[in-house]
C-alpha cells in the first residue's frame, strides 16, 4: 500500500494513537467484547429471521404477496 494514500495515513493515526496509549489495549479490548455482544449474542436472542420462520422457502414469493397485500386499501 502507497504510504501517502488516505486509507494508510489513517490507519497509521489510530494505529500510532492507541499505541502510545497507557489503556489503548484495554480499550480495544472493551471495543472487541462490546461488538461481540452486539452482533453475536443480540442478534440470536433478539432479531430472528422473520422470513425464514414465514416464506417456508420462498422468501421473494412471500414479500411480493406481503407488499400486494399490504399496498391494497
Amino acid at each position: 500500500m502507497n504510504k501517502n494514500s488516505f486509507l494508510y495515513r489513517a490507519f497509521d493515526l489510530y494505529y500510532d494513537g492507541f499505541r502510545s496509549m497507557r489503556l489503548g489495549k484495554t480499550l480495544w479490548a472493551i471495543i472487541l467484547v462490546k461488538l461481540f455482544i452486539i452482533f453475536a449474542i443480540l442478534k440470536v436472542f433478539f432479531f430472528p429471521n422473520f422470513l425464514k420462520q414465514h416464506a417456508e422457502g420462498d422468501e421473494a414469493g412471500y414479500v411480493a404477496t406481503e407488499l400486494v397485500e399490504r399496498s391494497m386499501p
